[in-house]
């Protein structure tokens, strides 16, 4: 069984961290993201349950299923609630993303890269699960021009991007065109497979 080289993607909101993750999938790389992940892990009962038991009936939307928007207000302004949610959700995540990669490896045509996005990588310590990882960094107006959520509240909890461009394997400042993007991860394809 012949594994595929496991990459993480990980950057700051707003950086370009799912374009990264479409660049690698368009360049022959199986693709998963962490956010997919716990979108479905927030639908299983067991989760599901065990989160409104947490942080209260007012997180669930009127179509029955969790409301996001809601659980993010509650958690990044409660920092023991975050502690909490994370601790319940990364092991979850991290086992299905692990899963995800045994089963590829199996595969009787197994892809050479499989590529996961992990917005809390470093902060979760999840980076030793991984071969290789890439940093996605954008000037503070690109990402905060980018991203639909307010980044300010978000960010006090998330590692500097130097700090992380430090511990990275590939390292891309996102402030350009997507077909800049796309060649830089062209390039790291090209240095994974060949």
């Amino acid at each position: 069984m012949t594994r595929p080289v496991a990459v993480a993607i990980t950057g700051g909101i707003g950086a370009g961290k799912s374009e990264a993750l479409a660049a690698f999938r368009r360049h022959g790389a199986a693709t998963v993201s962490s956010d997919e992940i716990v979108h479905e892990l927030l639908r299983t009962p067991e989760v599901k349950q065990a989160v409104v038991a947490r942080l209260g009936q007012g997180i669930v939307a009127p179509d029955g299923q969790l409301d996001r928007a809601a659980i993010a207000t509650i958690v990044f302004n409660d920092p023991e609630a975050l502690t909490w949610l994370e601790a319940l959700l990364h092991p979850l995540v991290s086992a299905e993303y692990l899963r995800w990669r045994e089963q590829l490896g199996a595969l009787e045509h197994a892809p050479a890269v499989c590529v996961t996005e992990v917005p809390l990588l470093y902060e979760s310590g999840g980076e030793v699960r991984f071969d290789k990882v890439v940093v996605i960094t954008a000037a503070e107006d690109v990402r905060r021009s980018r991203s639909e959520v307010a980044t300010a509240d978000r960010e006090q909890w998330l590692l500097p991007d130097g700090e992380k461009a430090a511990r990275a394997d590939y390292v891309f400042a996102n402030d350009g065109s997507l077909d800049e993007l796309d060649a830089f991860v062209r390039s790291v394809m090209d240095d994974l497979t060949g």
